[in-house]
């Protein structure tokens, strides 16, 4: 996408109102993370406002994070205390390690290659203890495009004063979608761009591979149901191989 950065694409204004969409499975997903964690310490790549992480520390997981936007630090420091390292989670070190590290939310398709993907699980290695998992939880790309109609354009809210819709392009070959929401109003036009490289469950798992990592389970959701063949989403734990 042409002008697209992804080091800026969740500025002030993304950061602003974040949190006013929870998306319901906060309790589950802190339940999953706090058990795998067992009184050892967790690192959140990508750690944004604290939707996880606020959570997850006030049930008792010494917490720490990653988070490349400064707008989204801002807003989890109003909320939290947790150790927050600012930057990229492929490269960031924090000079711990730990028993989890943990992704969610789809945010393993905000690294537009594959080797910044590969890197991704490489700094989550070198951040694991030996006995740590890293928890990846993300949409199956089926789930989110068809091959056969990769271009679309989708009405998300048509409303007597505001219409918001949902446009969007799938290249199999980059395997990057690019999308923009947009939002009509009295007030004007508003757009929120977001470029994704979509991955199957298998693909991370041979990422894990090249990161000396192996999985350890597969779940359909923070639940733990069983991940099967119309599963849309996963939960993805890999330990060292």
């Amino acid at each position: 996408m042409e002008r697209f950065d992804p080091a800026t694409s969740f500025g002030a204004e993304v950061a602003a109102e974040y949190d006013n969409a929870p998306r319901g499975d906060e309790g589950p997903a802190v339940e999953f993370l706090s058990a795998l964690a067992a009184g050892r310490p967790a690192l959140e790549f990508a750690i944004g406002t604290g939707r996880i992480g606020v959570p997850l520390a006030e049930s008792g997981v010494e917490v720490e994070g990653i988070e490349l936007s400064p707008d989204m630090v801002e807003r989890l420091r109003e909320k939290a205390s947790i150790p927050v390292h600012v930057g990229d989670m492929t490269t960031v070190a924090t000079g711990r390690e730990y028993g989890v590290v943990y992704l969610v939310f789809n945010t393993i398709f905000n690294l537009l290659t594959a080797d910044d993907q590969i890197r991704c699980f490489e700094n989550a290695a070198r951040h694991l203890t030996e006995d740590g998992v890293f928890v990846i939880e993300a949409a199956i790309p089926r789930a989110w495009v068809d091959e056969r109609k990769p271009n679309y354009v989708e009405a998300e809210h048509v409303g007597f004063d505001r219409v918001t819709f949902d446009v969007a392009r799938y290249d199999p070959v980059t395997q990057l979608l690019e999308e923009n929401h947009v939002r009509l109003t009295p007030q004007g036009i508003r757009f929120q761009p977001i470029v994704c490289r979509l991955v199957t469950p298998g693909e991370l798992d041979l990422m894990a591979r090249l990161a000396g990592l192996r999985l350890v389970d597969r779940f359909g959701g923070w639940h733990g149901e069983p991940f099967t063949g119309t599963s849309l989403a996963h939960v993805s734990v890999y330990g060292r191989a």
